[in-house]
């Protein structure tokens, strides 16, 4: 899902956010999604404003209105909590705080999958099988390092 990188526009009317506009994610708001996001768990006002340093209390309620109203991300019955109630980082693996993107652990397996194939089962004589496997696994690397670089630097989840 592309997302896009406009500055907010603050004098928005509340009424014209819908589910789709969830596409037009940008600005400060992106940013206190993915504050919670990031986060896992229930986040409070306070919690945001000091987490993403916002200059008041204020702002953070309203990010995080115009969320809720998005439908991205929904309050706690029992407080004044809100947390993600709508992931729309697809292509992202969260671990523990951070975020990455998914061509990252296909790199992580190829490369790995070089390192046994060269150290492990190293042929003492070279053959033509052993070569090509080395090449397909080399290329394999080679595309899944292009793509999680594209993917670092078009998410905008950094």
């Amino acid at each position: 899902m592309k997302i896009a990188r406009d500055d907010d526009n603050k004098n928005d009317d509340e009424s014209t956010y819908s589910s789709s506009s969830a596409n037009n994610l940008s600005g400060t708001t992106l940013k206190v999604y993915r504050y919670l996001y990031r986060i896992g768990k229930p986040q409070g006002i306070h919690d945001v404003q000091n987490g993403l340093h916002l200059s008041s209390t204020s702002l953070a309620s309203y990010h995080l209105k115009k969320l809720e109203t998005m439908g991205l991300v929904k309050q706690t019955e029992d407080s004044q909590k809100f947390f993600v109630d709508r992931i729309i980082f697809e292509n992202m693996i969260r671990f523990r705080r951070s975020l990455f993107p998914i061509q990252l652990a296909y790199l992580a397996f190829f490369v790995s999958t070089l390192a046994i194939l060269l150290i492990v089962f190293p042929p003492k004589p070279l053959s033509g099988a052993y070569v090509f496997s080395v090449v397909v696994i080399l290329i394999a690397c080679g595309i899944f390092g292009y793509q999680t670089v594209v993917s670092l630097r078009s998410s905008s989840v950094f």
